[in-house]
């Protein structure tokens, strides 16, 4: 069977084991040097929590999620207090590669028939419209973090996987969606590499400077009214009657509902909530600003494409014309190291005229993953609800949840959402996924490698 270039690529650049992986204690990712800290606008004023507040509703966790539903919580009149054990966006919410992809990770017609055709419509319908919400208050509000509503590709690495994009597009144009079928060339052309067999765009999506973003939905939120606090991390959430309390180490709020944020950085706050999702690491590397010529010969139309994969790569060009490769990283640091660098050579064979430029950046963080690939919403006791698990989607998907949640706190029934609520279902053998994760990404890098 001919080999695609893609998994020539691959197997040179990917292939073979994770050697000395090890699950790391503290959990803490690694930023090496990220390129999105280093061009950041001014963040604005967070202090931490100081004293006992009342509110009506409380969020632990302060990014795209916690801090789009402040914002639409406080724009409908609650009184919102944000609790950050860091600061704004310092998550997986400003680390991330940008993209804004609308659609949840399983195709609509999967999901309809898992979910049924009235929930089912509503979750596809919320998951697609999610990249337009995204830009949408970016336009309202302001937001400073290079938006560029361009759509995003979707890459198709063999011809089976082209057979799979065929019928994403099919779905989507049943249901109205601007999403099309590119060929071969297409793709060759809008992306600047012959290694794809064709792919698709989709126009609802596009990209930006996450932690850009995250600072401006920050900064929008204290406009509207919600108090931001950054290092306040919550020591303990406890029910007081009808009040719930959070405390920290210098302060409480009371509060009337309470929404937990926190996604791939979940803890042991309200268990077990944490064994609802895998963290998963992601890995990016970039350049220095490349001669405009170098810059203008990839992705000309400054699009964000993933491929198919089963570990993908996911890349772009950011405003001053770096460009930025990423993809799965590993537990233990030393191999995550490794994929670092592993990501620098396959951008050089993907993109040759890379070769002579310099490499700054490289950072990563935790994405959170479910088993079968669809977000939580999770009651977590009276008053109490969780948002999490968007398996790598989380600018749109999250930011989308958010303003769901912000519903639900204004008074929305649950049965009236646009997603399922869900009791808490944690994973069996929690403590062990982590190497299950490892043995599952060694076996798909075999497989891209073989080019299955």
């Amino acid at each position: 069977m001919p080999v695609n270039p893609v998994d020539r690529i691959s197997r040179r650049v990917f292939g073979g084991g994770q050697r000395g992986a090890h699950m790391i204690a503290n959990e803490r990712p690694v930023i090496a040097d990220s390129l999105w800290t280093a061009t950041a606008n001014p963040a604005p004023n967070c202090p931490p929590l100081v004293g006992e507040v009342e509110a009506d509703l409380a969020i632990v966790g302060g990014g795209f999620t916690g801090l789009s539903a402040a914002l639409h919580a406080a724009e409908a009149g609650l009184r919102v207090v944000v609790l950050e054990a860091e600061t704004p966006g310092w998550g997986a919410s400003g680390r991330n590669g940008g993209q804004v992809n609308p659609g949840l990770y399983v195709d609509p017609d999967a999901v309809e028939a898992r979910f049924g055709p009235d929930m089912g419509a509503r979750m596809v319908a919320f998951a697609g419209g999610a990249g337009r919400l995204v830009f949408d208050l970016i336009g309202r509000h302001g937001i400073q973090c290079d938006a560029r509503p361009v759509g995003w590709i979707r890459a198709a690495h063999n011809a089976g996987a082209m057979e799979d994009i065929r019928g994403k597009v099919d779905q989507w144009r049943r249901r109205g969606a601007k999403v099309e079928l590119l060929s071969r060339d297409a793709v060759a052309e809008m992306v600047g590499t012959t290694v794809y067999a064709g792919g698709l765009i989709d126009r609802r999506g596009g990209n930006l400077h996450p932690l850009n973003y995250a600072l401006g939905l920050a900064g929008a939120a204290l406009r509207a009214g919600a108090a931001v606090h950054g290092a306040s991390r919550v020591e303990r959430l406890a029910r007081e009657g009808a009040t719930h309390v959070l405390r920290t180490s210098r302060g409480a709020v009371r509060a009337g509902k309470v929404l937990l944020c926190t996604n791939g950085y979940t803890d042991g706050l309200a268990p077990p909530l944490a064994r609802e999702v895998v963290p998963v690491r992601s890995v990016q590397v970039a350049t220095d600003p490349l001669p405009p010529e170098i810059a203008a010969s990839i992705l000309p139309g400054r699009q964000a494409p993933s491929d198919t994969r089963r570990l993908l790569l996911y890349y772009r060009m950011d405003r001053d014309g770096r460009f930025i490769m990423g993809g799965r990283g590993a537990y233990g640091d030393a191999a995550t190291q490794g994929r670092l660098e592993a990501l620098r050579r396959v951008s050089v064979q993907m993109f040759p005229q890379l070769t002579p430029f310099g490499w700054r950046h490289a950072w990563g963080g935790f994405i959170a993953a479910t088993p079968d690939h669809y977000p939580r919403l999770v009651r977590m006791g009276p008053g109490v609800m969780a948002g999490l698990g968007y398996n790598g989607r989380g600018v749109a998907l999250a930011t989308a949840m958010g303003k769901l949640m912000a519903e639900w706190a204004a008074g929305r029934p649950e049965q009236e959402l646009a997603f399922p609520v869900t009791e808490p279902q944690p994973i069996p053998f929690h403590g062990l996924r982590r190497l299950g994760v490892a043995a599952t990404v060694a076996k798909y890098r075999l497989l891209d490698a073989m080019g299955l």
